[in-house]
């Protein structure tokens, strides 16, 4: 019996991954534990093994394709083997080594597996396609008329009698968002943001927000803005008239557009903007540069620092620390902190575990294997999900200050600039002394402006007397 490939569900958020790469065709043999695939979550690459030994019957979906997880991507069994009964879900499948044939009739003997209302429709010739689609759907065939080779049903006679847009119409729910909705604290929209319309937890409806009059919309969206996420094909356009380049938003970008969207949306966000004397950090990060290579220091970076500082005055500022979700606050003792690392896929914040238990250099260590993991795509689910804070430095691109966007449901973000020269004044005289900047957004549903401001005021604090802060 032919056994399904199934999509994972990498990690608790993650409703869909895109296929990267097929790494095994149809008509190949293979061993359990061979890697048959690539997949793409919207961080980071993973491999998806074969569950078992054989051939790889078909593949059910195509490289580029957003797959919902625990859905059937492939079939692995004996050459010959029927996969139309593993075929959940896709309306287009790939080609496979499966025996039916276009000709193929309903046979008596499948009848126990065909919905009761199609059983009138046992004798019809219906190709492979359609016979899945209708088997899938439950739908009756009884009354259409085949337009395939000898009158046989094919899948267009389906769609063109609008069973296919009807199918589209009607809500389908990722496992996540199904899970919620069941919960009760959730309603469903007539239409989803994923792919085909399929409805994410990002398009739920709070229950107690359905008949409480909502706020004009802060970020209305153009007709044609970049920021839109709906379904499309996944394909680029070139612009004949001036040459102008139209990308489609999809994989890791698309994802990224609408949880920016999402945190703009959803959270009341508030910046504060502020700069702290940088000499104690240029004169720590010089001493580590100098020191012996077998201290194992040369490579902490001024980020590095700056984390550190930031992880443990999290420690006297729990407000900042915390997640805001379903109406409820949770302040966490220990640091999760995240840090936003660019990468050619887009950007990818991977998270550094109990961060104010590790000492600098295991710090450092950690974050530059993370990064590393980032560029690579070899990051592990688990290495992005739990923080609890985040920092993003744009330091290195000679951005002085800017507004960084929550990620929500942490309420708090750092962002942090580039080390300028800013005129103070010294007992009269207006010296030029270098200061890093530092901007933090907060959301003000958790968090008000004061306990940010001091929070961000003792890190300045911190920064400025580094040296002092690693005695503590």
């Amino acid at each position: 019996m032919a056994v399904p490939v199934v999509m994972p569900k990498l990690g608790n958020s993650v409703e869909s991954s895109i296929i990267v790469a097929w790494k095994k065709h149809a008509g190949e043999r293979v061993n359990e534990g061979d890697v048959i695939a690539e997949v793409e979550t919207d961080k980071a690459v993973q491999e998806i093994t074969a569950p078992s030994s054989g051939v790889l019957l078909a593949t059910f979906y195509a490289v580029g394709d957003d797959v919902p997880v625990m859905v059937n991507i492939a079939a692995i069994g004996d050459m010959g083997e029927s996969v139309d009964s593993l075929r959940t879900g896709n309306l287009t499948p790939q080609p496979s080594l499966a025996t039916a044939e276009e000709g193929s009739l309903l046979s008596r003997s499948n009848s126990s597996s065909i919905p009761e209302r199609m059983s009138e429709s046992a004798f019809v010739a219906v190709s492979p396609r359609a016979r899945g689609l209708a088997l899938r759907r439950k739908l009756a065939l009884s009354g259409i008329v085949g337009t395939g080779p000898g009158g046989r049903i094919i899948e267009r006679d389906l769609i063109g009698h609008d069973v296919q847009a009807a199918l589209e119409r009607q809500p389908k729910l990722t496992p996540v968002a199904q899970a919620k909705v069941s919960g009760g604290e959730y309603s469903a929209p007539a239409q989803g943001s994923g792919v085909g319309g399929r409805i994410t937890t990002r398009d739920l409806i709070p229950k107690f927000a359905i008949d409480t009059p909502q706020p004009p919309d802060l970020y209305p969206l153009a007709a044609d803005s970049a920021l839109q996420v709906s379904a499309a094909p996944k394909r680029t356009l070139i612009a004949d008239a001036n040459g102008a380049k139209v990308t489609v938003l999809k994989g890791v970008r698309k994802v990224i557009a609408a949880r920016m969207l999402e945190s703009l949306r959803t959270t009341a966000q508030l910046t504060l903007n502020s700069s702290a004397d940088a000499r104690a950090l240029q004169a720590y990060r010089r001493r580590l540069k100098d020191s012996a290579d077998t201290l194992g220091l040369r490579g902490v970076t001024i980020n590095d620092l700056v984390m550190y500082a930031t992880a443990h005055t999290l420690m006297q500022f729990p407000d900042l620390n915390a997640h805001l979700k379903d109406s409820a606050i949770t302040q966490y003792n220990d640091i999760q902190l995240g840090f936003a690392v660019d990468t050619p896929r887009g950007l990818i914040v991977p998270v550094i575990k109990d961060a104010a238990t590790l000492s600098l250099r295991q710090l450092a260590a950690a974050a530059a294997r993370l990064a590393a993991a980032c560029q690579s795509g070899t990051l592990k689910p688990d290495e992005l999900d739990g923080g609890t804070f985040t920092v993003s430095n744009l330091g290195s691109l000679g951005i002085e200050s800017f507004t960084p966007v929550l990620n929500p449901p942490q309420v708090g973000i750092l962002g942090v600039g580039a080390i300028q020269l800013k005129p103070v004044d010294v007992d009269g005289e207006t010296q030029f002394i270098p200061h890093i900047g530092l901007s933090l957004t907060i959301d003000h549903q958790a968090v008000d402006g004061a306990p940010g401001a001091r929070f961000l005021q003792a890190l300045a604090r911190n920064i400025a007397q580094f040296d002092l802060m690693l005695a503590l």
